[in-house]
């Protein structure tokens, strides 16, 4: 069990699972009060037990809320097995994603499709009783919790301000610590990916002054509103790279452009260049997901600019 303190109320907790590279990945927030708590997604079912010794060393007793950034697996797919050890929890989802998780079988169904094996390393979606879904103002120990709907990532993504701390998801990309003391960050950007609606969001993050922006993956950074400026430089040069690449005649397949496009972004994008200075294990976890977020990208780009 890893749990990085952030100060006396707030708490990164590390979900490590069993496949190589998966760590420092899957995480949950955890904000505490006097015994009381809120949660901001809670991982997958196979490591809601982690996340449950985790509550326990920190004391809490009750949790209020469980906020979820949004419905994928390795962010919601723990809650039903969460409730069993915290029924008084009240779970906080965007309205569209209320039905998946009363009835998870189609979001299981498709889970399985998209993430084969992987899925069932995360483990089968538990339903959710639909008196555990809450939606209204929300407030803890007397202060507001803020929602920020932030589509992009996905379509039903939302954010959440507390205090000082955005909660982020992964409206403004992936995260990484690395050992030179430096960070690095890419897109998340899976299909399907709309620009528009992305840097909309982006924005809105750009916006909120600064506070400290606590990740979905992984960890945290200062300066909220300078992360997410830099995040939007960002996807804006990967989409310009893969369109560059995409709508040359001679790169039509998919697995040339983005061995290409991988390249041509670690001499363009310094950020994601300390790809270089990742752990092993973690790059080749990386490695998935790169080609997840850049199809995303590939696909806006070819229905946009480069239609057949």
């Amino acid at each position: 069990m890893k749990i990085l303190e952030l100060s006396d109320e707030l708490y990164l907790v590390d979900l490590p699972h069993n496949r190589e590279g998966f760590r420092k990945f899957i995480s949950s927030w955890v904000f505490r009060s006097d015994g009381n708590a809120f949660v901001v997604d809670v991982g997958t079912t196979t490591s809601v037990k982690k996340l449950i010794e985790a509550l326990e060393y920190l004391k809490v007793r009750r949790i209020e809320y469980i906020l979820l950034t949004h419905i994928h697996i390795d962010h919601a797919g723990g809650v039903g097995e969460f409730l069993k050890y915290h029924p008084e929890a009240k779970v906080v989802v965007h309205p569209s994603g209320v039905k998946h998780l009363i009835n998870p079988e189609k979001l299981w169904k498709g889970t399985l499709k998209v993430l084969g094996d992987l899925a069932l390393i995360y483990g089968e979606i538990k339903p959710v009783p639909e008196d555990n879904i809450y939606s209204g103002d929300l407030e803890f120990q007397g202060s507001e919790i803020e929602i920020i709907e932030t589509p992009g990532h996905a379509p039903h993504h939302q954010s959440y301000v507390f205090d000082k701390y955005l909660f982020a998801g992964e409206a403004i990309g992936v995260h990484q610590y690395l050992k030179i003391k430096d960070y690095y960050v890419r897109p998340a950007t899976p299909p399907k990916f709309i620009y528009d609606i992305a840097v909309s969001s982006i924005r809105t993050l750009e916006n909120l002054g600064n506070l400290t922006v606590c990740y979905g993956h992984f960890g945290y950074e200062e300066n909220c509103n300078k992360m997410a400026e830099n995040y939007r430089n960002q996807l804006d040069l990967w989409v310009d790279v893969v369109r560059e690449v995409a709508c040359q005649k001679d790169y039509s397949d998919e697995k040339s452009i983005l061995e290409i496009v991988r390249s041509e972004l670690f001499s363009s994008d310094p950020v994601f260049a300390k790809y270089g200075y990742l752990e092993e294990d973690i790059k080749k976890r990386e490695d998935y997901f790169i080609d997840n977020t850049l199809r995303g990208i590939l696909g806006y780009v070819k229905e946009t600019f480069c239609p057949d």
